[in-house]
């Protein structure tokens, strides 16, 4: 019986490990000096992944950070959906298609109104692209 459980346990064990080879991204070596660890598939970047406004205002009204959306892959890619971290920012972006090469954009307005304090806020930006999901934030200081 006991031998029964270690075999279970050893079969769960290797179909695990499978699992997790499976999900692995794939990965080339470039002889030419180009990065050893960099993807071989096309991605969408965007232009920072933080926004710092430093100290604002609380009365000196909403305060808005741009991200620049690129599309680095063979096809057209939308962003489908951008949400905010809470209800204090307020996302906007480009709804239209965007074509292999060029860029779109993902604006985040904070209002500080009410809100004294440090703040750091996240932003996902929704693609039916690679990567499908991706986050940015935005960060600072509200003063009286």
């Amino acid at each position: 019986m006991k031998k029964i459980l270690v075999a279970i346990a050893l079969i769960i064990f290797a179909l695990g490990g499978l699992f997790l080879l499976v999900n692995v991204p794939v990965f080339s070596t470039k002889a030419n000096g180009g990065n050893f660890w960099s993807k071989t598939e096309d991605t969408i970047t965007v232009d920072k992944t933080l926004h710092d406004f430093g100290t604002i205002k609380e009365m000196g009204g909403k305060v808005s950070a741009a991200f620049i959306v690129t599309n680095n892959t063979k096809a057209t890619i939308v962003i489908t959906y951008v949400s905010a971290s809470c209800g204090c920012t307020v996302p906007t972006w480009t709804k239209d298609p965007i074509e292999p090469g060029n860029t779109g954009l993902v604006t985040a307005t904070y209002n500080p109104l009410g809100r004294p304090g440090p703040f750091d806020k996240t932003i996902t930006i929704l693609t039916n692209g690679s990567p499908e999901r991706i986050l940015v934030r935005i960060k600072g200081t509200v003063v009286k």
